[in-house]
């Protein structure tokens, strides 16, 4: 089948593949994994850490699941819509399509950031709209090309994270750096748990926002070539990945940069220079660690933003479709590109952009309004796949007829229901505590956001809990 809704199938299962992997990689590995070791302490952090990357992998095979059986591009928001209620479908959609309108925003002026690491003299301005004109580029072009590019930028991220390991365990005995420092900073002063179990739930937070993206399979399984071959084999290798990629990794910063280290305190790509990686490379030898790291960080933030702009594209096509957004939404080109969606949302991008450097206030709220929205889609996922299941068996169904089962069930759902209400839950403790309002309303501003949609389309069009029984389980 090489078209569906007008979408054209030309993933292949290299793209998808990469693209969940790269979709876990990028500056909350790079350069926020060392504040989360400088607050929970190595063994706090390598905790929160296997948490959210054991959850992760559970709501990936809860995703592929539904994505081989129904393999369409607004998966959330198709299965909340099929699975539980009409309107958290609605709501679901426009949350995701928001926060990544946002978070396009957000890489656009990260990557002027970056690029004033070389070019200090330069207006960011320039360098965000070069990057946005590309992006935009890539995604008018094709699906294809949107796939070769997060391909090849990827491929970026995964060397230089394979090399870095190399270059850590050496360094860690001594062959690099010229002194073994073993696991002597897993025990130094009040290492490895540091701050107790409110230290090691806000690393949770910080987790939790380095994993996000991973969800984007289920985004491109409605233009995956052979979505029940590519799909699975994506989310099996997540678990490896999660596990080489992320544990490995903290444990290797940790091992040899004392969590009592000031440098480890950076959490945005403006910190480049006290990014963990580039202080493990320099501690190795490598002097020129900093302008290297800073490539690959542009790569990452690039990556993003492309990520980005293709899945708040196919939400808002996919809204367009169910008739949650307008009509003009949904219509597609001869090359399978829903152009009215894809400059409906540069143009949400372009405005978000304009705020952060015209208005600080504005952007600052926008960006605390979008904070949880990712979490909120997990919970969405995890909800849809156990109303999914509980669907199948009911209508008389067995799991041995689905190409694709996810393992553990109802575990891994409930699971992940749990981890990710605690996440929520955990994003602002301290601001409970000082009973700060006004920081406790911006924190938190995602899930009225949500509850005001979902109400909305609820009291209009009094939808409700849609009966296991009569959940649609064909295959449109």
């Amino acid at each position: 089948m090489a078209e569906q809704e007008g979408m054209h199938r030309e993933l292949k299962t290299r793209h998808l593949s990469m693209i969940a992997l790269g979709g876990s990689i990028g500056t909350g590995l790079f350069v926020a994994s060392g504040s989360a070791i400088s607050k929970a302490g190595p063994g706090g952090a390598l905790l929160a850490y296997i948490g959210i990357g054991i959850m992760v992998y559970f709501l990936m095979t809860s995703l592929g699941e539904m994505a081989t059986y129904l393999p369409v591009s607004g998966s959330f928001a198709v299965y909340s819509t099929r699975f539980v209620d009409p309107a958290m479908g609605f709501a679901m959609g426009w949350n995701y399509w928001f926060n990544w309108a946002i978070t396009l925003a957000v890489d656009i002026s990260t990557a002027a950031l970056v690029m004033q690491f070389w070019l200090p003299d330069v207006p960011g301005w320039i360098f965000s709209t070069i990057s946005l004109v590309i992006i935009f580029a890539i995604n008018a072009l094709s699906v294809k090309s949107f796939g070769e590019t997060e391909y090849w930028l990827s491929i970026i991220k995964v060397v230089t994270v394979i090399v870095f390991l190399i270059v850590g365990v050496l360094t860690i005995f001594g062959i690099l750096g010229g002194h073994a420092t073993g696991l002597e900073n897993f025990t130094m002063k009040k290492a490895p748990f540091v701050g107790g179990v409110p230290m090691i739930l806000s690393v949770f937070v910080v987790a939790g926002f380095s994993f996000q993206g991973t969800e984007l399979i289920g985004i491109t399984a409605g233009e995956s070539e052979t979505p029940e071959k590519s799909i699975p084999k994506a989310i099996k290798q997540v678990f490896w990945r999660i596990l080489l990629f992320y544990i490995f990794a903290i444990f290797i910063i940790a091992a040899i940069i004392p969590y009592t280290s000031p440098d480890l305190l950076g959490s945005s790509a403006s910190d480049i220079s006290i990014s963990p990686f580039t202080l493990v490379f320099q501690r190795a030898g490598l002097a020129s660690a900093a302008s290297v790291m800073n490539a690959v960080i542009l790569t990452s933030v690039l990556s993003a933003a492309n990520s980005g702009m293709y899945a708040s594209t196919r939400m808002l096509h996919s809204l367009a479709e169910q008739g949650y957004a307008p009509k003009k939404f949904k219509q597609t080109n001869s090359r399978g590109i829903p152009m009215a969606a894809l400059v409906g949302t540069t143009f949400i991008g372009l405005l978000t952009f304009l705020a952060s450097v015209f208005g600080a206030k504005v952007y600052v709220f926008l960006l605390s309004a979008s904070g949880l929205t990712g979490f909120i889609a997990w919970l969405g996922i995890a909800i849809s796949h156990y109303r999914f299941r509980k669907a199948f068996k009911a209508q008389g169904h067995e799991v041995s007829e689905l190409k694709y089962s996810a393992k553990w069930f109802p575990v891994g759902p409930i699971l992940a229901l749990v981890l990710c209400i605690l996440v929520i839950l955990g994003q602002d403790i301290q601001s409970f505590k000082n009973f700060d309002w006004e920081a406790i309303s911006v924190s938190y501003m995602s899930i009225p956001l949500f509850v005001v949609l979902y109400t909305y389309y609820k009291i209009r069009y009094k939808t409700k809990l849609i009966p296991l029984k009569d959940v649609d389980l064909s295959k449109k």
